[in-house]
């Protein structure tokens, strides 16, 4: 089963790129952030017509999640537990029935800036429940993961030029702590724990030729569950579609489990 998670950063703005890739990649799985898109205003034929079932939460011009699946489908919810207020589209996870089945969620975390600020607080306020709701994954002791956008440099090998982003709420302290606590419950880095050496990237802006100068951070991450960790049998990031045409400042990026 391959599954991957890419931020897409408008589902219009992306509709040939994102086709394009899923034809040549072909994950079984794909989480999406950023769709940038309602519900209705989603073109899930384009996908459909691929083979793949459609699940989205979005919300009118801003962030918005989906899962895109050729495998079935179980126990689809939107939302992150923990703020029956919070309206930002952000969180979706469902069961992936495959060999066996795995809980695949999926992500885009907030990103916290200008910090200090109330956005700062958002963001550390939605790692704590994202901190909780990794908790009780790991007590079903059953595969699952947590892939996306998470808006967090976990440590200075993952910025090609760490001292620019020291007041960044991504790499602030207080952020890649957040991010640990949550690691440390028991999860794996699926990338890192194949690959521990730096120039791994899976964002450049595009601004400043940051894509020419390699100029680019780590911040979309798949988390694993020790079960899921287990099943693990390739991981990867699709740099190249960044040099492709009309591409996301995002970049895919994927892992192979045995189920």
């Amino acid at each position: 089963m391959k599954i991957a998670t890419f931020n897409i950063n408008g589902i219009k703005a992306r509709a040939e790129a994102l086709p394009r890739w899923l034809a040549e990649a072909a994950p079984d799985v794909v989480v999406l952030q950023e769709i940038k898109s309602v519900d209705e205003g989603f073109p899930r034929e384009v996908f459909e017509d691929m083979g793949y079932r459609v699940e989205t939460h979005g919300q009118k011009g801003f962030n918005g999640v989906a899962i895109l699946s050729k495998l079935p489908l179980e126990d689809v919810t939107r939302g992150l537990p923990g703020d029956e207020i919070d309206e930002q589209a952000r969180w979706i996870e469902a069961t992936v029935n495959g060999a066996r089945a795995v809980r695949v969620c999926g992500l885009y975390l907030p990103n916290g800036n200008p910090a200090p600020g109330p956005k700062y607080d958002y963001k550390l306020a939605w790692m704590a429940r994202l901190k909780a709701r990794a908790k009780a994954l790991l007590a079903t002791e059953e595969p699952a993961l947590m892939a996306g956008d998470y808006n967090v440099i976990p440590q200075p090998e993952d910025a090609a030029r760490p001292a620019a982003w020291v007041d960044d709420a991504l790499f602030l302290p207080q952020s890649r702590a957040a991010l640990r606590r949550t690691l440390n419950l028991g999860f794996t880095d699926a990338f890192r724990t194949r690959e521990p050496r730096s120039g791994h990237y899976t964002f450049w802006d595009y601004q400043a030729a940051a894509w020419e100068k390699n100029n680019g951070i780590r911040i979309d991450h798949i988390l694993l569950t020790p079960q899921a960790a287990d099943l693990m049998t390739g991981v990867g990031i699709d740099k190249a579609v960044r040099g492709g045409d009309k591409p996301s400042d995002h970049v895919p990026v994927w892992v192979e489990l045995a189920a």
